[in-house]
């Protein structure tokens, strides 16, 4: 028993080795990370500025958009607000500089066919479009991380909105990017919905690796513990309820789905995190690259069969 733990005590050190070695290399990945800050240009504009804006950033002022439409924006109140309220916030930016550095430098290293974007932060209304990939451009909208419990987010539900941290940034942009490397789901199980969902929260880990289970699935502490703690009971219903092969759709909402809660049907339901099929899923896919010598690049192209056969997964007990 005394070897069996000291073999195990050795193989996490070297573990650690290799992940701050590979770490190391990452952040020394030179990268020149563009940062404009429209948010500020279009903020700080009067009327008067509108037709340098427009010649400037041709991109946020689509022609079928009335110039009217600007100048009101431009004259409302609220847009003073919103500026006081970013710049407390974002008083800091070259921490968060930092941050977006990282998640791209973790891009280059393992996707480096990838050309670095120009990043543009703005404003939006929509608050469901917090980071938006476009080919050669990221635009991410700082208004819409202004800290859970700011007054703007009056109104919306608190499982949308207590991800509204400025510390979701490189999250939200791993993720997104994540979506974008991810073949379209084509399999209609609800295996293959949650492993295609696996890998994306796979690569996601990959991007952002010193966040936390929380952060990674936008879930509050208490959430990704309950996750944790019940990993073998939710893995249990599954099978039990013959759910691994279905393809009930409406198991999407009930598991899969961005939501309050997931849905048993049991007295536990309020305890779980919303989506908790995307937990699972990547719990699989962890196992199946911990176990097969793999590439990530291959990894993409598995089908949901060959990860969870070969996967070896065993639920946490």
């Amino acid at each position: 028993m005394i070897k069996k733990l000291v073999y195990l005590c050795v193989l996490l050190v070297i573990g650690c080795a290799k992940e701050n070695s590979l770490e190391k290399e990452i952040a020394a990945i030179p990268l020149d990370v563009n940062v404009v800050r429209f948010d500020q240009v279009f903020l700080d504009a009067t009327p008067s500025d509108l037709p340098k804006l427009k010649k400037a950033y041709p991109l946020f002022f689509p022609s079928n958009v009335p110039d009217s439409t600007w100048i009101y924006t431009m004259n409302d109140p609220l847009q003073k607000e919103l500026k006081t309220e970013i710049d407390a916030v974002f008083s800091d930016f070259a921490s968060v500089h930092r941050n977006m550095k990282s998640v791209l430098q973790h891009i280059a290293f393992y996707f480096p066919e990838y050309k670095t974007p120009k990043v543009f932060t703005v404003t939006s209304e929509d608050y469901r479009k917090k980071v938006i990939l476009l080919k050669d451009k990221i635009l991410i909208a700082l208004n819409i991380y202004l800290g859970a419990d700011h007054p703007f987010y009056e109104g919306i539900q608190q499982y949308i909105s207590h991800n509204f941290e400025k510390e979701m940034i490189p999250v939200d942009i791993a993720t997104e990017f994540a979506f974008t490397q991810v073949p379209p789901l084509r399999e209609r199980s609800f295996l293959g919905k949650m492993i295609y969902y696996g890998k994306i929260q796979y690569i996601t880990s990959l991007l952002v690796p010193k966040v936390s289970t929380a952060m990674q699935f936008g879930y509050t502490k208490q959430q990704a513990n309950w996750a944790s703690v019940n990993e073998t009971q939710i893995w249990t219903h599954f099978i039990e309820k013959d759910l691994l092969y279905s393809t009930d759709q409406k198991l999407e909402a009930r598991f899969l789905n961005v939501a309050p809660f997931s849905k048993f049907y049991l007295a536990l339901d309020n305890e779980s995190p919303g989506g908790i099929g995307r937990f699972i899923g990547y719990r699989i896919v962890k196992a199946y690259m911990e176990n097969n010598d793999v590439s990530l690049q291959n990894l993409l192209g598995k089908s949901s069969k060959e990860i969870f056969n070969n996967s070896k997964y065993k639920p946490k007990k």
